[in-house]
């Protein structure tokens, strides 16, 4: 499926103005490297995902507490 660039910034925009709380505003002020920043791990590597046992071990915690 061939998407444009404006459909794809329009989606993205929506999904971090909702998750982060910003006016659209925000977003289209933002560069790439800022909202790159958001994502990122301190050490400017993309954020890992959690893997099943951490999540399995955070839903546990949960549960006892």
């Amino acid at each position: 499926m061939s998407e444009h660039l404006s459909d794809s910034a329009l989606r993205l925009c929506g999904e971090l103005c909702r998750s982060l709380g910003w006016p659209p505003q925000a977003f289209w002020q933002a560069t790439p490297a800022e909202i790159f920043c958001i994502f990122a791990n301190q050490n400017g590597d993309p954020a890992e995902g959690l893997t099943r046992g951490e999540l399995a071990a955070l839903l546990e915690q949960d549960r006892h507490e």
